[in-house]
């Protein structure tokens, strides 16, 4: 898996829902995630360095890790 692609991926993601307001695009993103996204992906991304994300999408993935 490209990571950089990954983390492009979920910023887009994030990027669109956060007109939501911050609480509602982070819950939206990591559902979006959780849903389409295929395990390798979400694996790669979980585990992966989050420095390159927006704020919405590092929470998105905090809550996935807590899931």
């Amino acid at each position: 898996m490209d990571l950089a692609r990954l983390h492009h991926m979920a910023n887009q993601i994030a990027r669109n829902l956060a007109a939501q307001g911050e609480e509602a695009a982070i819950a939206a993103t990591a559902q979006h995630i959780r849903d389409f996204w295929e395990p390798r992906m979400k694996a790669a991304i979980l585990g992966s360095d989050r420095s390159p994300l927006d704020p919405i999408a590092r929470a998105a993935l905090e809550r996935l890790d807590d899931a």
